[in-house]
């Protein structure tokens, strides 16, 4: 299927918001599918509106939704356009019921006669017992209460707990003790998703992923860290224990590079 419009409402396809947001945010088809684990002939036939190398609409909603992360588009919108396209999600299927099997009805057992009557003499003997042992009782507790002070049960005192002493605050940031002679970058994204890769001075892949929205990564190097940022305006960065503003716009992709000392000095 090639790239075009939907066809029921004019707007873009599926697949070519994909690729249009993939361009833009400077990013190929090699990168996409290391970052999300999706195979590189699937991102092309999915960006060419081919969802049968998928294995099924359950996966087909799988790889959407991660692509559009992975280039900052909104998942939701898109599945909801692939639901419409194809038919929309499967409803559920009923439950069978289930049937109830017959009770078998025990036959009533004939009473005991002979156990019932020992029973009954066993509770009258223990009744007459019980009432001439409870009789002298009550003679000898009167006399006792009589002769004997009365005293009243102490009162349990209670010293008031010692109220647990306040756990310090965390620190804002655990990068605020960045060491002075190494280069330190942290990367959180606070606003959505964004891919990220960093470089060490040497040019060798530190790490590159897509940054879960409030998610962080901290990154560090003896000289120098290269940080691409696909998403800059959806990001917070500190370089070094110090917070950099206005990284970038939302949809933004930013190279920067980073060395020890005062990130804004030079």
């Amino acid at each position: 299927m090639s790239i075009g419009n939907s066809p029921d409402d004019g707007r873009p396809s599926i697949g070519r918001r994909l690729r249009q947001a993939r361009v833009e945010s400077g990013l190929t088809v090699d990168e996409i599918s290391s970052t999300t684990r999706v195979r590189a002939p699937i991102v092309h036939a999915i960006e060419q509106d081919d969802f049968s190398r998928c294995g099924g609409h359950v996966y087909a909603r799988g790889h959407i939704r991660t692509l559009a992360r992975a280039v900052g588009l909104d998942p939701a919108d898109l599945i909801a356009q692939y639901d419409a396209e194809h038919g929309g999600r499967p409803s559920p299927t009923p439950a069978a019921p289930l049937f109830e099997a017959e009770r078998i009805r025990s036959e009533p057992r004939r009473p005991n006669w002979t156990a019932a009557m020992v029973a009954a003499i066993v509770a009258v003997v223990g009744f007459v017992g019980f009432t001439l042992f409870s009789g002298g009782e009550k003679d000898s507790g009167r006399s006792v209460a009589a002769d004997g002070p009365t005293t009243r049960p102490a009162t349990p005192t209670h010293s008031p707990s010692k109220p647990a002493d306040p756990k310090p605050d965390p620190s804002e940031s655990a990068i605020a003790a960045a060491p002075a002679n190494k280069v330190t970058v942290k990367v959180t994204a606070t606003d959505a998703a964004s891919w990220i890769s960093a470089k060490d001075h040497n040019g060798r892949l530190m790490d590159e992923l897509v940054l879960k929205e409030g998610a962080s990564k901290t990154f560090t190097d003896d000289k120098r860290i290269d940080l691409v940022l696909g998403n800059a305006g959806a990001v917070q960065l500190f370089v070094n224990g110090k917070e950099i503003k206005n990284v970038g716009d939302n949809g933004q992709v930013q190279r920067l590079s980073y060395t020890k000392g005062d990130p804004e000095a030079g």
